[in-house]
């Protein structure tokens, strides 16, 4: 594994991650209580959905502390919630030796900033690719779809298909994500975006906007539909409404190298690399 940043192609410049850390530090707010632990900060969701994370403290000029990973991994712990820190490896070097220390493990991940000039791919015939409003009926289908393709890691043509998908969208009926996927669409925080055939999304993302920046993100294609350019055209359209509601950066976080150059072809370019530390537990 590469630790100093390897996945960087460009050198980013602290403007540029000054302002991915201040939308790091304001995106989860919307739907979570804060508590600080010196350099690091920790995000705890309110009511249901995805726990946060701990992240870098915004501003924080010293060196990342082992004793406050610690401290945090024992709140997380009582809370019952999963250890687990996000930071960008070129705006807070030492904390991945202070996670490390403690026993985490860390994965690295390209993150990317779109560059003009993005172009929009073709997409096959008879998928049409649009923004999902809260009262479609594709909402639920374009929730569920992204944890399909995740859990089917790879590029590559897979096994899951439309049958799994039905039955995934039916387990999660009664869960609450489509009622907490309409709140924050209806209240700006949230776009989702489909490549939709015959009512059903076989691939879907969503952007996040907070002020003049936006994350793209859980852009995930069926598996068994794969290889057709379906996540292309899904993030050329989050693009496109991001850049509609006045974003003027427009960023993400790639798998893996493999799946950074797929984005590349629509004009986003590796600027630094993304870190999430987790348990092995």
């Amino acid at each position: 594994m590469r630790r100093h940043g390897g996945h960087s192609a460009h050198r980013p410049s602290c403007e540029l991650l000054d302002r991915l850390e201040q939308y790091y530090d304001a995106v989860p707010r919307s739907g979570a209580l804060v508590e600080d632990f010196g350099s690091l900060t920790l995000f705890i969701r309110e009511g249901q959905g995805r726990p946060f994370y701990a992240r870098p403290a915004l501003g924080w000029s010293g060196a990342a502390s082992a004793a406050d990973v610690n401290r945090v991994r024992a709140r997380q712990r009582e809370l019952g919630i999963p250890e687990s820190f996000e930071w960008v490896a070129e705006t807070t070097p030492t904390l991945r030796a202070a996670v490390e220390q403690a026993g985490l493990v860390v994965h690295e991940h390209p993150l990317m900033v779109l560059g003009p000039g993005v172009p929009t791919p073709e997409v096959a015939g008879g998928v049409l690719v649009r923004v999902v409003g809260p009262d479609d009926p594709v909402l639920p289908s374009a929730l569920v779809v992204p944890h399909l393709a995740f859990a089917e890691s790879g590029i590559g043509v897979g096994t899951a298909g439309l049958a799994e998908l039905g039955e995934a969208v039916r387990a999660r009926a009664g869960d609450g994500s489509v009622q907490r996927a309409v709140a924050r669409i209806m209240a700006g925080l949230t776009c989702v975006a489909a490549a939709v055939e015959d009512t059903t999304a076989l691939c879907a993302g969503q952007h996040r906007p907070v002020g003049a920046v936006s994350e793209i993100v859980g852009v995930g294609t069926l598996p068994t539909a794969r290889r057709r350019g379906l996540g292309q055209a899904v993030t050329a359209v989050l693009v496109a409404d991001a850049r509609s509601r006045g974003a003027e950066t427009v960023f993400l976080s790639a798998g893996d190298d493999e799946v950074a150059r797929i984005y590349a072809r629509l004009g986003f370019r590796s600027v630094a690399t993304a870190l999430i530390a987790e348990s092995v537990e």
